[in-house]
């Protein structure tokens, strides 16, 4: 492998967080590089300095290079999930009311643009 530093499965996926199953499932669809040809002894490795460089698939990549403006995003995002569930509690508030008055699950329902499933819950 001459001067290159040489890494198992195990040694990738401890620098990428994921489990080594995981790893090795991202190079069987190619969203990791692939090992160097095989060693003697049959195991794999992988350049270490190109498992440093390829950017990481999956939910827990970093965001470091998102910059600013993704983080005034992701604000503006929790932001919205706040009102949201405020919506869902004033929901559930005009169900109970609605229900007190004697009203029918599919016509308020429909008003409030849900399933009677969501209305029933």
């Amino acid at each position: 492998m001459g001067d290159i530093e040489t890494w198992t499965a195990d040694e990738c996926a401890a620098a990428w967080g994921v489990k080594t199953p995981t790893f090795l499932g991202y190079v069987s669809r190619g969203q990791a590089p692939a090992a160097l040809p095989d060693r003697p002894g049959g195991r794999r490795a992988w350049d270490a300095d190109e498992v440093r460089r390829f950017p990481r698939p999956g939910p827990g990549r970093s965001r470091a290079g998102a910059g600013a403006d993704a983080e005034v995003l992701l604000a503006e995002m929790r932001e919205v999930a706040e009102r949201i569930e405020e919506l869902r509690t004033r929901q559930r508030e005009l169900l109970a009311a609605g229900k007190e008055q004697g009203l029918e699950i599919a016509p308020m329902a429909k008003a409030l643009g849900i399933s009677r499933q969501t209305a029933y819950s």
